[in-house]
């Protein structure tokens, strides 16, 4: 079975609604897609880090209860784990307060997990180009490339760091260059390069480097630009009760979708629409059920059913 490998930040999400906690999730960006595929059934690993305290432990069991190794995780004794306020507001969409105390050495893991061609890693979000991690997160890229991964970017740029995105740039196309795919949502584009069209943002800034992108916008069209395949995919409204997780858990079932219809790294620029639509498919079906709870990822229940 091919092997899937995430590598971003674990953290405490604290949820509140109306002002008052609704629930506590252990999350991450790319975390809450690993979690669902892990639900999945599939073959999933985390390289991430946490603190050996109570909110540590309680990510550590919840990953191994949802099949997620933790071989790759780094738990430092000397701080604690992160935690994150969700402030839901009306839509339904969160704002975040973060509380992070990381000790000086971080990502601390002597060897990283075995990766055999056509295995897929999952990376994202500002943990991949945080200065103090980047040589260990380039590192772990350049190990991924030898072997022959395939690799998937996501994007997850906040605007909390869009004053960071100039200082960033280098390691931004970087992380393109080792992407076989990349996703973004159009507020990612317009915080990281200042532009929120799709297309325009492929041709100036992406086409170069990576070939394959995937944009998300809220409820509005999903565009998908490759070589062979250019086209926007309308997007189902639901009612959400909160929509942390969904840009994660359509990433989970891209990668689903990419193992399912059986494609490898160098199949890529031989997808044929047809086959989009059903990987895309999978994409809309999981963020929309992470939508519909307090969860971070795709529930168990979920997960049974759509297995059969």
């Amino acid at each position: 079975m091919r092997k899937i490998i995430g590598i971003g930040e674990t953290i405490m999400d604290i949820i509140f609604k109306d002002g008052q906690p609704t629930a506590a999730v252990p999350g991450g960006s790319v975390f809450n897609g690993i979690i669902s595929l892990g639900r999945l059934g599939q073959n999933v690993t985390m390289i991430s880090e946490t603190g050996n305290d109570r909110v540590g432990s309680l990510i550590l069991d919840f990953m191994r209860s949802n099949g997620v190794s933790t071989d790759n995780i780094n738990v430092y004794h000397d701080s604690r784990s992160a935690i994150s306020l969700a402030w839901l507001n009306e839509n339904n969409d969160a704002e975040y307060s973060f509380y992070k105390d990381y000790p000086k050495a971080r990502l601390d893991i002597a060897e990283w997990p075995e990766i055999n061609k056509d295995d897929i890693v999952m990376m994202g979000s500002y943990f991949v180009l945080n200065p103090i991690l980047r040589p260990k997160v380039k590192e772990f890229l350049d190990y991924a490339r030898r072997h022959e991964a395939l690799i998937y970017y996501d994007l997850n740029f906040r605007s909390t760091h869009r004053a960071e995105a100039i200082k960033l740039y280098a390691d931004i196309l970087e992380n393109l260059e080792y992407a076989d795919i990349v996703r973004g949502s159009t507020e990612d584009l317009e915080n990281m390069f200042g532009i929120s069209d799709a297309d325009k943002v492929y041709k100036k800034e992406i086409d170069f480097y990576c070939k394959n992108m995937l944009c998300t916008a809220a409820e509005g069209d999903i565009r998908l630009i490759t070589p062979a395949v250019s086209k926007s995919y309308s997007v189902e409204k639901i009612e959400t009760v909160s929509t942390i997780g969904a840009g994660d858990n359509f990433n989970a079932g891209i990668i689903y979708g990419l193992i399912k219809e059986n494609v490898g790294r160098d199949d890529i620029s031989r997808i044929t629409s047809d086959k989009w639509d059903k990987i895309v498919g999978y994409g809309c079906t999981f963020a929309a059920e992470v939508c519909q709870s307090f969860h971070n990822s795709i529930s168990l229940e979920f997960a049974k059913n759509f297995l059969g």
